[in-house]
């Protein structure tokens, strides 16, 4: 169950808190270390403004404008500026989830102690978060370096009191309407503060940290509904047999997906009616190597997931103020090891569902199926069965195959070539996400015909676990029969397997 309160305390958080925040609308409490450490680092933000030497984002021009001294009576304005011209966005809205997520940790990095920014900022943008306030962002506008820029801005804009909300209702509304109902004063943004606002590689690291849950719950749902083919087509269970995997072949992932299969497969009757006298020498890939590709997904989850934490316990800002009270400039915006590892993880959700479609191919084609009828149909060449759920399964599965190419192995110079290189990161969160949503509808597809096969082995019984599975579907889809309309029963397979009910079956 996820926590109802975080409190952000200057040594950060865990991605467990983001989740939290972003996706169930925990309360943000901000412990009084974090506003002592904030009010601290500003001391040393204010003597520089006073200093008569330029220093950057303090007293100077942005990018490949860093070379302008800007005077103390336009610093308010120049922070302004910023704001007001990298909110530049356009496309569709981002999703709420990866708003609240990008906010969330970019006031993580201004509690650290390292940004400079006053106590104010940090409370006004919990505040905003804690009202379900959520700023219009919009798909279009980071390279992925010096940080998500202009969907960063977007949100700071809202600070100030400017720009488009979704207000608690979800209702598109201007900012300054939005804080107002709240009781939200506008922040007057000072010196380095517009700059500490838009600095970091919260947009793709949060939508890194969700990608991690969603596919940790995928691979558990696709442990269930591999089983359920491997039951559907007759296939053995032998091959998920402990021995066979971490003494032999020592990957962690493929040992938990062959356990999770073995235990799913538990006392079915129908793959105890074959284990005798099959004539069938070794199951296809699809279901005998199930585990290794499963398992893969999972290994490269845990490298994704190291990476995010790391990430995660960064302060990301450019100055940034270190502990002995030095400003100074650095690179730790470019989002490479991120938009590295969220482009890993498209790749190996874009094969996991691939594998899943030739599971449902198989179990349609009845020179493979074994005895199941062509296409699940009641009455073949009547009856047309999930023959097009095929189609569109295999419709998804190409578009995650286009979308596997990585991104972060583009760039485009940007700022007058100041900013040269850039790492695609924002961009390569955005297509993970649609990969993810599409392996959600596959696994769903799969789920869909494996119980209709499970259910035309009648008198054969499945296992208990897979029994729960179907009588689970059933509970909104129906079960074989003559043609319908087919386009609800695929949502509701997949709509249980995007609530996370197939996944806890193998707890």
């Amino acid at each position: 169950m996820s926590a109802t309160q975080v409190t952000i305390n200057p040594t950060g958080m865990t991605t467990d808190d983001v989740i939290a925040i972003a996706r169930h609308d925990a309360k943000i409490v901000l412990s009084q270390a974090t506003l002592d450490a904030v009010a601290k680092t500003r001391a040393r933000i204010d003597a520089l403004a006073e200093s008569p030497e330029p220093v950057y984002g303090v007293s100077t021009g942005f990018g490949a404008l860093a070379n302008r001294h800007v005077t103390p009576e336009f610093r308010v304005q120049l922070q302004k500026s910023l704001i007001r011209s990298h909110a530049a966005g356009l496309g569709n809205a981002v999703e709420p989830e990866v708003v609240r997520a990008l906010m969330t940790l970019r006031l993580k990095t201004l509690c650290s102690g390292h940004t400079g920014v006053r106590p104010v900022v940090v409370e006004t943008m919990a505040a905003l978060l804690n009202a379900g306030i959520t700023p219009m962002v919009h798909e279009f506008g980071s390279l992925g370096c010096s940080g998500d820029l202009a969907p960063l801005a977007h949100c700071a804009l809202v600070l100030m009191g400017e720009g488009e909300v979704h207000g608690p209702n979800g209702t598109v509304v201007p900012a300054a309407d939005a804080l107002k109902a709240a009781g939200i004063e506008p922040v007057e943004l000072r010196e380095k503060e517009g700059l500490a606002l838009i600095n970091g590689t919260d947009g793709m690291l949060g939508m890194l940290i969700m990608a991690i849950e969603d596919l940790t719950m995928l691979c558990d749902s696709v442990d269930i509904t591999g089983a359920m083919s491997v039951e559907a087509l007759l296939g053995t269970d032998q091959v998920f047999l402990p021995e066979l995997h971490m003494p032999l072949r020592p990957h962690p992932g493929q040992a938990i997906s062959a356990a999770n299969m073995l235990a799913t497969l538990k006392d079915s009757g129908i793959v105890a009616s074959h284990r005798i006298n099959d004539t069938k020498v070794q199951d296809a890939y699809s279901l005998r190597c199930a585990p290794q590709v499963t398992g893969a997904v999972r290994d490269t989850i845990a490298h994704a997931r190291l990476v995010a934490e790391r990430e995660l316990a960064a302060a990301v800002d450019n100055p940034v103020v270190l502990a002995d009270g030095r400003v100074s400039s650095n690179g730790n915006f470019h989002g490479a090891p991120v938009a590295y590892v969220l482009d890993f993880l498209a790749i190996a959700a874009a094969d996991l569902g691939s594998i899943s479609e030739r599971r449902t191919d198989r179990m349609l084609d009845k020179n493979r199926s074994h005895d199941l009828p062509p296409f699940l149909a009641d009455d073949p060449g009547v009856d047309s069965g999930l023959m097009i759920a095929q189609y569109t399964q295999a419709a998804l599965v190409s578009d995650n195959k286009r979308l596997a190419a990585p991104a972060s192995v583009d760039s485009i110079p940007s700022s007058a070539m100041q900013e040269d290189h850039v790492s695609m990161g924002w961009s390569a969160g955005r297509k993970l996400r649609t990969v993810i949503a599409n392996l959600t509808k596959i696994i769903g597809i799969e789920y869909l015909a494996a119980a209709r096969a499970i259910d035309l082995r009648a008198p054969l019984e499945p296992s208990p676990v897979t029994k729960k599975a179907v009588e689970t579907l059933r509970k909104t889809v129906p079960g074989p029969g003559p043609d319908r309309f087919l386009a609800p029963d695929m949502a509701g397979a997949v709509a249980v397997v995007e609530s996370g009910a197939l996944a806890q079956l193998v707890k």
